[in-house]
């Protein structure tokens, strides 16, 4: 029966099969999450999210590179068993098996090329994270220098980088990782020109990293005053590490750092503003607290981006 010749190679697809059976069941295993031996919650590291991220990133290139080579040898395989049981040569359908190999072999190698560089964006954005959670880390002190920081603050629809408590008022910190850019002479240009709407990097402008760190200023200075039912001093800082800071406009509403120094700036960013109340410093850091905690349990909504 002539059908026959269509269903018997696929036996020999079996052992592709298997083996990409196999692999999706080790991609089921991996989960670098991490739990408190304690409490059981989950645990939180500066940059938490970009980790989660580079995670399933690194899981994503895990299958690609693994189902790859199994998806494209699969017409090459099925072909080898037609050429068996087939009574006839035709070569118009060994051609479409082999450019079928060809076109996957093609798709697969962008999607491998698109890991890569999603991974290298993440990385660049998690050293980025580190290295303003390094600087943030320097704030915490004993008792008689009250400062805190909380990293990967959940809000409704998105996640605030680091926010710090001190004594004076609460900083919201939010980092972004830019490659500089490199001249024809070969030179980095690694200076942004800083202007109230927007930043000016070396051959393009960005509107969208003030307009984001806004924004979460706006909706930690809201949602305190709700939580705890009076305003609480609320200051954004943008940090760009790794980039040198022009400013055309003095800063207003919003700091633009380059994330070095970063510690003494925000013990030196509230020049004449009277001390917070302590009872109103330790209700902050207790709703900041509550906040991070129920967004580990599951119980707010909102996707974080």
């Amino acid at each position: 029966m002539a059908w026959l010749d269509y269903l018997l190679p696929l036996f020999f697809l079996f052992p592709l099969a298997a083996a990409a059976t196999v692999v999706v069941a080790l991609r089921s295993l991996h989960d670098a999450r991490v739990r408190s031996p304690f409490d059981a919650h989950p645990l939180r590291e500066p940059g938490q999210a970009l980790r989660d991220r580079l995670d399933r990133a690194f899981a994503t290139l895990f299958l690609n590179a693994a189902l790859g080579p199994v998806l494209v040898l699969t017409p090459l395989v099925y072909g080898m068993g037609r050429m068996l049981f087939s009574r006839h040569q035709n070569w118009i359908e060994w051609a479409l098996y082999g450019v079928l190999c060809t076109l996957l072999a093609i798709v697969v190698s962008f999607r491998l090329m698109r890991d890569y560089q999603r991974i290298r964006r993440l990385k660049l954005g998690l050293a980025c994270e580190l290295a303003v959670g390094q600087e943030l880390e320097r704030l915490i002190r004993p008792e008689a220098h009250p400062y805190f920081v909380f990293h990967d603050v959940p809000a409704d629809t998105f996640v605030i980088d680091h926010v710090a408590i001190t004594p004076h008022a609460v900083f919201v910190i939010e980092t972004r990782a830019r490659t500089p850019a490199i001249s024809p002479a070969g030179e980095t240009e690694d200076t942004v020109v800083v202007e109230h709407e927007r930043l000016r990097f070396p051959g393009w402008m960005e509107r969208r990293p003030q307009r984001k760190a806004r924004q979460a200023t706006r909706w930690v200075a809201s949602w305190l005053c709700r939580e705890l039912g009076q305003p609480v001093p609320v200051k954004g800082i943008l940090a760009l590490p790794g980039w040198k800071i022009e400013r055309e406009v003095p800063d207003d509403d919003l700091a633009v750092v380059s994330g070095e120094g970063l510690a003494a700036h925000l013990t030196d960013a509230c020049p004449g503003i009277a001390p917070m109340d302590p009872m109103l410093h330790d209700r902050v850091i207790e709703a900041l607290n509550r906040r991070t905690l129920t967004r580990e349990l599951g119980h707010l909504e909102g996707p974080s981006i």
